[in-house]
C-alpha cells in the first residue's frame, strides 16, 4: 500500500475524532491550545493503537484467510465507511462533547472514535501493510485533524461536522473497492 493510500485511510479514520474535536471547540469562547493538544494526543494515540492491535489479531489468522483476504479488506472498509456515512446522516446526535478534558471522558471518547481503526488493522494484516509506518501516519493524521477540529469548532461552529464524516466514509469505501479491484486484476496502479 502506498503512502498516499495510507494517508487517505488515516484521513478517513480521523473523521470521527475530527467531529468530536469540533464539538470540543464549540464549548470554548476562545481557542485553547491545551484543549487542542489534549484532543490531538488522545485521539491520535488511540487511532494509532487500534489498527496495531487489529493487525496483530489479524496476523494470527492470516494463514486461514489468505484466499479471501481482499474480500475481507473490502468488506471491512466498506462497512466502516458506510457506517460513518449512516451515522453522519442520521438525525440523532452521536457523541456529545463538552469542555471536559478529564481522563475518563477523554478515554471514552478516544476509544469510541477509534473502534473503526481496529477493523482496519485486521484488513492491514490481510494485505501485508508495513504496520509501523501505517500506524504512525494514521496517528499523526488524526493528531493534526483533531487540533484543526478544535480550531474549526471554535471559529465556525458545527456546520462542517456531518460533511467531514460523509467524506471520511466515502474515502474508506473507495480504498476498499480499489483493494478488491486490484486483487481481481480489474484495476492496476
Amino acid at each position: 500500500m502506498s503512502f498516499v493510500e495510507i494517508l487517505l485511510i488515516g484521513i478517513g479514520l480521523s473523521m470521527d475524532a475530527f467531529s468530536v474535536s469540533i464539538c470540543k471547540g464549540l464549548t470554548t469562547k476562545e481557542f485553547s491550545w491545551k484543549m487542542a493538544l489534549t484532543c490531538g494526543l488522545w485521539f491520535g494515540f488511540f487511532q494509532a493503537l487500534m489498527p496495531l492491535i487489529g493487525y496483530f489479531l489479524g496476523s494470527q489468522f492470516e494463514q486461514y484467510i489468505t484466499a479471501v483476504d481482499h474480500w475481507i479488506a473490502f468488506g471491512l472498509l466498506f462497512l466502516i465507511g458506510a457506517n460513518m456515512i449512516r451515522e453522519a446522516l442520521s438525525k440523532k446526535d452521536k457523541v456529545s462533547a463538552d469542555s471536559t478534558l478529564d481522563f475518563k471522558t477523554m478515554l471514552l471518547l478516544a476509544i469510541a472514535t477509534s473502534i473503526d481503526a481496529l477493523a482496519v488493522g485486521v484488513s492491514f494484516a490481510c494485505i501485508q501493510v508495513k504496520i509501523w509506518s501505517a500506524v504512525l501516519i494514521i496517528g499523526l493524521t488524526t493528531f493534526v485533524f483533531s487540533i484543526v477540529g478544535v480550531k474549526i469548532g471554535n471559529v465556525f461552529g458545527s456546520k462542517f461536522e456531518k460533511g467531514a464524516e460523509v467524506i471520511g466514509g466515502i474515502i474508506l469505501i473507495l480504498i476498499g473497492l480499489k483493494i478488491l479491484l486490484e486483487h481481481l486484476g480489474i484495476l492496476s496502479f
